[in-house]
């Protein structure tokens, strides 16, 4: 499958201070890519280099084979972002800010902008005015603003900050929507990690200007050396004297880490001291418990 954003060994340096060095990462289509690190670990300054608002010291961006220096206007045709709050008139209604924004565009159709107000389930109140919009539904007609040239990289920077509940809701079903049914690959730059837990299947994690890894969230999620069961048997009353390690949770279950290899002792140790089992069930690390052991930090933007 083809890469739809290369960033190759990207650095950036203001003044004498370099604030990026050598980030490489890529998306493919229908990718959603996560991009969390600490504060001031370059998150920003790499989305401006991909989108051409700064310019590269060394390195390169290439947005649907097009490098981003070279050839500007042909790799950011296909591209649609947010950056910060996105840009809208408050006294006029959805439907008149997205026909503003499609007439800087070449052939975007009534039909297009009435697809693109479904996608993002506006229909009932897109002749509204935006000042009567609900934060959630404002950054909704953002996206909505961004996707109608049909772009196939979506960038986004903190699309869920200031949201309740039901507008992240809403937020995490239509970036699910965009990559599944419109193919798009999408960058998401967040400080909320259990949101994006929830829908990215790709991270990049990145600390100091450098990247510390990228991976498959299951991946990232996924200590190998030292794996968490949760056992629930008949009776934890005397586990710690079997395992002094061991978490009581209640009085029939208990937390337990080891390598997966070892779970059959553990069932037989069980077993002969005559303790029913229930199940062993692998508990699965939060995209937090992740980051925080790569970063060793407790700062996140």
């Amino acid at each position: 499958m083809e890469n739809i954003l290369e960033c190759k060994n990207l650095c950036k340096t203001f003044g004498k201070k370099q604030i990026l060095h050598n980030v490489s990462f890529e998306i493919k289509k229908g990718d959603i890519l996560g991009f969390i690190g600490p504060n001031g670990a370059g998150k920003t300054t790499t989305i401006k280099l991909i989108l051409g608002l700064q310019s590269i010291t060394s390195g390169k961006v290439l947005i649907n084979g097009y490098d981003v220096e070279k050839e500007f206007t042909k790799a950011i045709e296909k591209v649609g972002a947010i950056v910060e709050n996105p840009d809208m008139y408050m006294y006029m209604s959805g439907y008149d800010n997205l026909k503003l924004v499609a007439n800087m565009y070449k052939g975007i159709t009534t039909k297009r902008i009435d697809e693109v107000v479904k996608l993002v389930k506006l229909e009932n109140r897109i002749n509204d005015k935006v000042s009567k919009y609900s934060l959630g539904m404002r950054q909704r007609l953002g996206i909505a603003q961004a996707i109608l040239h049909n772009p196939n990289l979506l960038i986004l920077d903190e699309p869920t900050n200031g949201l309740d509940p039901e507008g992240i809701k809403e937020m995490r079903e239509l970036l699910v929507d965009l990559a599944k049914k419109e193919e798009m690959a999408i960058l998401i730059s967040s400080h909320n990690l259990a949101e994006l837990d929830n829908f990215c299947n790709k991270i990049c994690i990145i600390k100091n200007g450098e990247i510390i890894e990228t991976n498959e969230i299951t991946a990232i999620k996924k200590d190998i050396e030292h794996q968490q069961f949760i056992v629930e048997i008949d009776n934890t009353k005397d586990i710690k004297n079997l395992y002094s390690e061991a978490t009581i949770i209640n009085d029939k279950i208990f937390k337990i880490t080891m390598k997966k290899e070892n779970v059959p002792n553990l069932v037989v140790n069980l077993v002969n001291n005559n303790i029913k089992i229930y199940e062993i069930k692998e508990d699965e690390k939060s995209l937090e418990d992740a980051f925080f052991e790569r970063t060793g930090g407790n700062v996140i933007e």
